[in-house]
């Protein structure tokens, strides 16, 4: 993804970019942010960026519950966020929230290794067949 960016206006920063939500003062270090336009950052600390346009998390069973739940109602108060993706461990899954005109979150599920993850916010597709290249999962027991 991160090529698919290179040269537009948007650019994407990872896991170091600490990211702070104004409204609640919570301070977090996503896995992956994307910023599209020109970054705006605390003014109390020059290191945490206030205006990201997309998240993304990686779910792991420790932040599984934060970032579907408390993590993810923080983020929804930053004005400029548009797209929070979640991307599963354990199966090829990734979940794309946008923000809708009206403040709601939409959610789509892209769930087979065939599927196009399409941002709305930023210019970039990506497979899942490439999101999970390399990944062995887990057996799981069918029923």
């Amino acid at each position: 993804m991160f090529a698919r960016l290179k040269g537009g206006p948007c650019r994407t920063y990872s896991s170091d970019q600490r990211v702070k939500v104004e409204a609640t003062e919570l301070y977090t270090y996503p896995d992956i942010v994307v910023l599209c336009g020109e970054g705006k950052f605390d003014p109390l600390d020059e290191d945490s960026l206030t205006n990201p346009t997309a998240i993304i998390e990686v779910l792991s069973p420790s932040t599984e519950e934060s970032d579907r739940g408390a993590k993810f109602r923080n983020y929804q108060k930053i004005p400029t966020l548009i797209e929070y993706v979640l991307v599963a461990q354990d199966e090829a899954v990734c979940e794309r929230y946008v923000r809708q005109a009206d403040g709601s979150w939409a959610l789509v599920s892209f769930v087979e290794l065939t599927d196009t993850l399409a941002f709305t916010s930023i210019p970039a597709r990506i497979a899942l067949g490439d999101v999970y290249s390399g990944v062995t999962f887990p057996e799981t027991s069918r029923p």
